[in-house]
């Protein structure tokens, strides 16, 4: 099955522009060409279209006939998406386009993320913006940039661009939600130096992974109890050095502070005569953390592999204290809500662990809807790496979302949800960042909503977007937009 398969499915208007839009490659932080389409796709269709300086892209539309008495409805989805690939697969996100597929109910792409997260949000827009039949009151139409890495696109919104009183986010990811409320989350970075010694004598190099973890979002995800590749490579390294005197060359594990760690590779050293006892226990505690995660994570694989010697190593003291305190760094969930049930309130991923060439760094992302809460983790984790000799940066601190359980838009959607699916919607707030906290710094009188179809597996390869839910979705867009409240 080829794109054009995806462009055949129903409903096509939403299919065919999120066909359209994944052909435009936009990672993070890169979004020019993205943000060109679409200012392109907004002038070519004789609206209002204009770039803020920091790269989101504002169209506006009037309300079709007889909706001009309603409210101004702000829908808003974000350009970019996460870029993540299975180790086997050959793809470069700079410059191809996703590559999707058809498996049964789901959209899925070979090999990569799919990019649904936000892109059908993004191509449920792009459809209402250029349909001549679809009934709505004034759109502003708000495609933010750099959502996945940052929310520097929401953070550089200014106050008084927007004109409209409801905001509609389409970045929810389960069809039965009605999403209130979100985490924030900050970025905890940790930073040193150390010296790269010789290796002495009598040594035999080795190459370790860790791989096969299904990952996904760190937010969404968290609660799950997956394997995160950087602790259990720690694991295996702690093991290794206490028993048998491990040295490290280098560690290079994870990718993105968003995404639960998939993979992860390091070289070692270890002394020649220690090698066949080494080996023993290395297979013996891969095999028992295989059985540990046997039925959340199937197909984890752990390797060791020889190799010829790297031409350094660690010093001892140094990576004595790294491992010490990867092991003590909280990783998953910190804390449940005690206010809304089975949600949770605060959580740290340990995301990137990067050793080489006299460098440490280690990533994490914190998040948590209780401002203090996240202070307290993100606390624990640079004492837990100063103790070291790190230096730790907290950076890209972003709020939460509160819940207003009176809002108007609110009962509108839960209406409408009843209505048509002749079922109670969930109404709750999630531990993901949406951006709506953010915006409502800029827009506190703005009444706020997020939904959106049924994603499974984001910011991972296993991303997928199911096809039925789509349908049930956009028939809800539908509805909600005919019965928006007058002004």
């Amino acid at each position: 099955m080829t794109n054009s398969d995806i462009r055949a499915l129903e409903p096509k208007v939403l299919w065919n522009k999120f066909a359209d839009l994944n052909a435009v490659p936009r990672p993070s932080k890169k979004e020019e060409r993205v943000i060109q389409f679409m200012k392109d796709f907004g002038n070519n269709l004789h609206l209002e279209t204009i770039e803020d300086e920091v790269g989101n892209v504002i169209i506006r539309k009037p309300a079709t006939s007889g909706m001009e008495n309603r409210k101004m409805v702000v829908m808003q989805s974000h350009l970019d998406m996460v870029h993540q690939k299975n180790g086997d697969t050959t793809f470069d996100f700079d410059t191809q386009g996703i590559e999707m597929h058809i498996d049964g109910d789901w959209v899925r792409a070979k090999g990569t993320t799919l990019g649904a997260d936000n892109g059908l949000g993004v191509a449920t827009i792009m459809a209402i913006l250029e349909s001549t039949t679809i009934e709505h009151p004034a759109i502003e139409a708000l495609f933010t940039i750099d959502e996945e890495t940052g929310m520097t696109g929401a953070m550089g919104l200014k106050g008084g661009i927007l004109k409209g009183d409801i905001l509609l986010n389409l970045d929810t990811e389960e069809d039965d939600e009605i999403g209130v409320g979100c985490a924030g989350g900050i970025d905890v970075t940790a930073t040193r130096s150390y010296t790269e010694e010789e290796i002495g004598d009598g040594k035999t190099g080795y190459t370790i992974a860790v791989k096969g973890l299904q990952g996904g979002h760190s937010g969404m995800d968290i609660h799950k109890g997956l394997g995160n590749a950087n602790k259990l490579m720690n694991r295996l390294l702690f093991n290794g050095f206490e028993n048998f005197g491990l040295q490290i060359a280098s560690i290079d594990g994870g990718s993105l502070r968003n995404a639960i760690p998939r993979e992860s590779v390091a070289t070692v050293v270890v002394d020649t005569v220690q090698q066949e006892a080494f080996e023993f226990e290395f297979n013996t505690l891969s095999k028992t953390i295989q059985k540990e995660f046997e039925t959340l994570e199937p197909s984890l694989e752990i390797e060791l592999s020889q190799v010829n010697l790297p031409a350094k190593v660690m010093e001892l003291g140094v990576q004595e204290g790294l491992t010490k305190a990867l092991y003590a760094a909280h990783n998953g969930v910190y804390r449940m809500s005690p206010d809304i049930v089975d949600l949770v309130e605060t959580s740290n991923n340990i995301a990137r662990v990067i050793v080489k060439e006299g460098a440490i760094k280690v990533g994490c992302l914190t998040r948590s809807s209780v401002e203090s809460s996240k202070v307290d983790l993100a606390n624990a984790l640079r004492a837990t790496f100063e103790l070291i000799g790190c230096d730790v940066e907290l950076s890209g601190d972003y709020p939460g979302w509160a819940p207003n359980m009176k809002s108007p838009v609110l009962q509108v959607l839960v209406d409408k949800y009843k209505q048509i699916n002749n079922s109670e919607p969930n109404v709750a707030a999630c531990h993901a960042g949406l951006e709506c906290g953010i915006l409502g710094q800029n827009y506190p009188d703005m009444d706020m909503i997020s939904f959106g179809p049924t994603i499974k597996g984001a910011h991972s390869p296993d991303e997928r977007a199911s096809i039925s839910s789509a349908q049930k979705y956009w028939n809800f867009v539908l509805e909600i937009l005919k019965d928006i409240p007058v002004k």
